[in-house]
């Protein structure tokens, strides 16, 4: 059916590179696939991967809607999800550290001797990872702007159908993040499951990423447009 239908999408494999050097740079998104593969495992981190990229289909099609310009047009609007995504990033860097620092102080009272024994850990679900994965790309003003930035400069302006090559090129943005946030996912939960006998170094990796969130929602709050 599309077949026939001439998007004006052009230079399309600089997009596809443009697409994965975004990746490659550090950014709230890859945060939380690290953090939560290296506390929870692998299932986590590609629950991660999965919630992260329905943000990035709430995206495309705002973008294909035209409702991003909308809301980078609105300052107040922009404000709003800045520090949303913000205080959002803040929150979930304090509770990895808090995290850390509850589970030590178990381990502490499990070797003070056989009285205190060490809780088993509850399994984390994958519905609740999705959400926050979710979420921390969703409130991200930096990734509407990316797509605003990037999306025009791929799509000829004299196409008859930009919306529906917003389209296109969001999936193909989606199909190559999800294929390289999942490939760190696993290497991050592979990197875990040989830290388990070493529960400090894990604890201290998982309060660094958890300063990186607090660092990137500061960062994100602090920045104009």
């Amino acid at each position: 059916m599309f077949a026939s239908i001439d998007l004006g999408i052009v230079h399309l494999g600089f997009f596809c590179v443009a697409v994965l050097l975004l990746n490659l740079t550090p950014g709230p998104d890859t945060a939380f696939i690290v953090g939560q593969s290296v506390a929870h495992g692998r299932r986590a981190g590609l629950m991660s991967v999965l919630g992260i990229s329905a943000g990035c289909v709430v995206h495309t099609l705002a973008i294909a809607l035209g409702l991003s310009a909308l809301l980078a047009a609105s300052t107040n609007a922009f404000l709003v999800v800045k520090l949303v995504g913000a205080a959002y990033l803040v929150y979930l860097g304090t509770r990895m550290i808090i995290a850390t620092l509850r589970r030590g102080r178990l381990v502490a009272l499990d070797a003070s001797g056989p009285d205190h024994p060490l809780p088993a850990p509850r399994r984390r679900s994958g519905r609740r990872t999705f959400m926050q994965g979710f979420l921390t790309n969703v409130t991200n003003p930096k990734v509407v702007l990316f797509f605003l930035s990037l999306f025009p400069q791929f799509v000829s302006s004299d196409s008859a159908h930009k919306g529906l090559a917003f389209a296109v090129l969001g999936a193909v943005l989606i199909v190559i993040s999800t294929i390289y946030n999942g490939a760190v996912a696993w290497v991050a939960g592979s990197i875990t499951k040989r830290m388990k006998s070493a529960p400090r170094v894990q604890a201290w990796l998982e309060r660094s990423v958890g300063a990186m969130f607090i660092a990137l929602g500061a960062r994100i709050a602090l920045t104009d447009r």
